[in-house]
């Protein structure tokens, strides 16, 4: 079964992710909450979980990211890609 909203997914070292699709909002409102988030716990003497967020249209860009990512990534971008291009059509 391919990943999808909603589904479990298992990643090659056993741990479990999930995916959900979000409300379409502006790029600008993301960026906003996700360092809104970081300095949150930065305040609460906490290392934030992720210092860094990727915004991706298509699985091509996934080549540009730098460190690590889950190895379900590129399957759900690819079938989310998919999903947005049969909409537009």
């Amino acid at each position: 079964m391919e990943p999808g909203p909603g589904r479990p997914l298992r990643e090659g070292n056993g741990s479990v992710g999930l995916t959900h699709l979000a409300p379409a909002l502006p790029e600008s409102a993301l960026r906003e909450g996700f360092a809104a988030a970081a300095r949150a716990a930065l305040a609460e003497g906490r290392e934030p979980e992720l210092d860094e967020i990727a915004l991706v249209r298509s699985p091509d860009e996934l080549a540009g990211l730098v460190g690590p990512h889950s190895d379900y990534l590129e399957p759900v971008v690819r079938r989310f890609t998919r999903a947005t291009l049969r909409r537009d059509v």
